[in-house]
């Protein structure tokens, strides 16, 4: 989910706000999230974004789930900008990482790159609010040997957005 509060000035809209996401069988990861758009860009199509999410503020908030946490940068692109229904293509390239707290797990790995696919689709009204889903695949996972064991393959991620 993303809840947000947008700027707009010169063509150019800017959205900042909250992101909820749950990976499938796993954890709810929460955090903040920027978006930026501008006429220039494939004719407002084209959003960059940067997002920051984490454990600690979803499953493992006064639980002990592991936490973990990730950053990434992301590309969008729009279609049906006029329509009731806006779907969306995003990839997300970051980073990962994983805090097992303990020294037993030291040798376990507990960071990995970042790189997910995304199709969702947004919901515009006319009363400054938006709300949207996605679902996504990471392409990069690990089984706890080879790679992060805690970064799973499927996410889903429901959207609000209000702007200004």
């Amino acid at each position: 989910m993303l809840l947000a509060v947008a700027a707009r000035g010169q063509g150019a809209t800017l959205d900042a706000g909250l992101r909820f996401q749950k990976t499938l069988n796993l954890y709810y990861e929460n955090g903040a999230t920027v978006h930026y758009r501008h006429e220039a860009l494939a004719h407002n199509r084209v959003q960059l974004g940067a997002t920051y999410l984490s454990s600690r503020l979803g499953s493992a908030f006064r639980s002990n789930a592991i936490k973990q946490d990730q950053v990434f940068v992301s590309g969008a692109y729009l279609f049906r900008l006029r329509r009731t229904v806006q779907p969306f293509v995003r990839a997300n390239a970051g980073w990962f990482r994983a805090d097992y707290e303990s020294d037993i797990f030291r040798n376990l790995p507990n960071t990995s790159p970042v790189l997910s696919a995304e199709p969702g689709f947004w919901v515009p009204t006319n009363r400054r609010l938006n709300a949207g889903a996605s679902a996504g695949y990471n392409l990069i996972t690990g089984d706890g040997m080879e790679g992060a064991g805690t970064l799973f393959p499927l996410f889903t991620s429901s959207a609000s957005r209000i702007r200004c």
